[in-house]
This record gives structure tokens, sequence and C-alpha cells, in this order.
């Protein structure tokens, strides 16, 4: 099973570890890519400083493209100096509420090895990387258009294609994504029959609630993760989630090539 996860805006401090080793990450097919967006991020940061914060104007222009607020102006110093900065595991960097729902620190070992196999987190800066890859806090949605790079939803795509159908193999492909980071790679083919996309909706209303959309997805990657559950296809999942005791409605794929659709209904919105 292999499990897309969305980002966080939020993000713990730059750690203790070693400063970024770029030819560590996971999927190195990805490494020309990450290589290209990581230079135009922090020239775009840094300005005429090199790896130091740029001037004023740089800041400001640099905040602009990466719509950051006027509270936010640490964000572009934060990415100037990437390449120097302090490194924890992906798992731990990504804060916010679907990771906090998650737990990854309180898994126990089993269960954070099944994670380090399974779970890829999207980025708009790395493309993606598995939750035990050493990175650097920084700040770069999917959504930003880099400087000589553009957008980068469709900047990854081609990357993308190219690496992740060899990673997500023969088995399920469980899509937890925001639309902004599934744009940067869509199953096809075989891949994409193999693969359920996931939303929560508030029962009584069928309405998707943003807060707690984002804390159920952690709630059933960690009963996933817990439990060992290890479904093949998405209607094995529907079943090992029922098992779970999560409300699931499905909706088989009507044509060859297109991935089912799983509706999680849940009582609390809160």
């Amino acid at each position: 099973m292999l499990v897309l996860l969305p980002p966080s805006e939020g993000k713990a401090d730059a750690g203790r570890g070693a400063p970024l080793k770029p030819e560590s990450l996971s999927l190195p097919g990805l490494a020309e890519a990450r290589a290209a967006v990581l230079d135009a991020l922090v020239e775009l940061c840094a300005g005429d400083g090199g790896d130091a914060a740029g001037s004023a104007g740089d800041t400001e222009k640099a905040r602009e493209v990466l719509g950051l607020s006027e509270g936010l102006r640490g964000e572009v110093v934060k990415n100037a100096g990437l390449r120097t900065a302090g490194t924890r595991p992906a798992g731990e960097t990504y804060t916010g509420v679907l990771y906090d729902a998650l737990g990854l620190d309180s898994l126990d070992t089993a269960a954070k090895r099944r994670a380090g196999r399974s779970l890829l987190i999207f980025s708009g800066l790395w493309g993606t990387v598995r939750v035990t890859d050493r990175i650097p806090s920084y700040r770069c949605s999917m959504g930003v258009r880099l400087p000589g790079i553009g957008a980068l939803g469709a900047y990854w795509r081609d990357p993308m294609a190219s690496v992740l159908p060899e990673v997500a193999g023969e088995g399920l492909v469980l899509d937890l994504r925001s639309s902004a980071y599934a744009a940067a790679w869509k199953p096809k083919g075989a891949v994409a029959e193999r693969t359920a996309s996931v939303r929560v909706l508030h029962a009584p209303t069928r309405k998707v609630v943003s807060h707690f959309n984002k804390a159920t997805k952690g709630r059933i990657v960690r009963s996933l993760l817990t439990d060992g559950a290890a479904p093949k296809d998405p209607a094995e999942l529907v079943t090992a989630l029922r098992d779970l005791g999560y409300e699931v409605e499905a909706t088989a794929p009507e044509r060859k090539g297109r991935g089912w659709s799983l509706d999680v209904l849940v009582d609390q919105v809160h």
C-alpha cells in the first residue's frame, strides 16, 4: 500500500541534524528536479546575497511570489538558508491537523516501519519525500510560480510521471492529497484502477468540513498503520476501513483507467 499525503503549511523549527544532503533523499529519480527548484527558491529569497537574506526589495519580491503575509517575512530568511539549515525527518518536520492526528512519533516500532515504507508526503519544493527523509523547514507551496521554473504543480508532472508508477508497484494507492498537490501526479492506467481517493463528509449534511477532514484522514492512516492492515486494492480497503469502525460509502469506477472514490462519513465536525 502506498499512501499519498499533502504537506502542511505548519512546520517544526529547524532541527539539530546535519544540513540537507540532497543525495540522501528517497526517490533519486526526482533529484534533478529537486535541485532546480531548490536553486530557484534560494535565489529568489537570497537575492544578491547568496545564501543570506537579500535586500528589503528582494524580501518583498520573494514574499509576493510565495504568497506570504507581512507577518511571515521570516519565512523568506528561512528559505534563503535552506542549504545550511539543520534537518529533521520529514515526518517530524510537518505539523498541523493531519499530522497531529496521525501522531507518527507515538506509533509502535512495527507501525513506524510500515509508515516509512508506505507514506509519501508531497511538496512544492521536494516533489515528494518519505517520512524518514531528513529535510529542513521551508515555505513553498505547490501553488507557487517560481521564477525560472513556473507553476510548481505543472513543473512536477513529468518527473513524477516517470518515477511514481514504479514506486506504486502493483499495490493499492490511497490518495489523501488536496487538489493542489494531486495536480502534480495523477495516476493513470492500471495504477489509477488501484487508486482510492478519500473525502471526509459530515454525515447529516454530506458537506466537507476542512479541519475535521484533515484530522480524520490522519486518524485513518494511523488506524491502518497500527492495525497492520494491508489491503491490496480499493475493495479490500473499504472492507479494512469498515472493520476499523469507519462508515464508508464507495463508488467504483465505471470505466477502465479510473480510480475509486470513497466517502468517509463522520458525525463530529470539530
